[in-house]
C-alpha cells in the first residue's frame, strides 16, 4: 500500500509532464532567398472571437507564370489549443466586379496551437486582379 501511494504522484507528475510537451521546434533559413510581396491590407474585423485566436500575420500576392493571380496568407494561432476555421478566397476583375468561381464554397481548415500555416488560393481566370478573404470560426 505504501509504495501505491508514493508511486502514483510521481506517476501522474510523469503523464502531465508528457502531455505538456506538444511544442515543435522550427529551423528556417536566415538569410531568405526569396522576398514576399507583401500586399498593403484592410482588415475588416467582425469575430472578434476568431481574431483573438488567430490572427493574420501577413498577407502576400504574386503572378503565376501562366497569368494567373496567386494569393497567400499567414495566420498564426495565438492560443495553446487547435483552432478549426472556414476560409473562402474571393476574386475581383480590374473593375471591382466580382468574378464567379466553381470553388467559392468554404473551406475547412485548422491550426495547432502556437502554430503558423500559410493559406493560399489561385485566381480562377487571368481577369482577376484582386482579392478577398473570409474567415470563419467554426466550432
Amino acid at each position: 500500500m505504501k509504495t501505491s501511494k508514493v508511486i502514483l504522484p510521481f506517476f501522474a507528475v510523469g503523464i502531465l509532464m508528457l502531455v505538456g510537451c506538444t511544442t515543435v521546434n522550427t529551423v528556417e533559413n536566415a538569410q531568405k532567398s526569396g522576398q514576399r510581396a507583401m500586399v498593403s491590407d484592410q482588415r475588416v474585423i467582425t469575430d472578434a472571437s476568431l481574431n483573438r485566436k488567430v490572427a493574420i500575420v501577413g498577407v502576400n500576392a504574386a503572378m503565376t507564370p501562366g497569368g494567373l493571380l496567386k494569393a497567400q496568407v499567414e495566420l498564426e494561432n495565438r492560443t495553446r489549443s487547435l483552432q478549426r476555421f472556414l476560409y473562402r478566397f474571393e476574386w475581383f476583375d480590374a473593375n471591382g466586379m466580382q468574378v464567379n468561381n466553381i470553388i467559392s464554397a468554404s473551406v475547412p481548415e485548422q491550426i495547432e496551437g502556437k502554430e503558423s500555416k500559410f493559406i493560399y488560393s489561385v485566381a480562377p481566370n487571368p481577369n482577376c486582379r484582386d482579392f478577398r478573404v473570409k474567415f470563419i470560426e467554426a466550432n
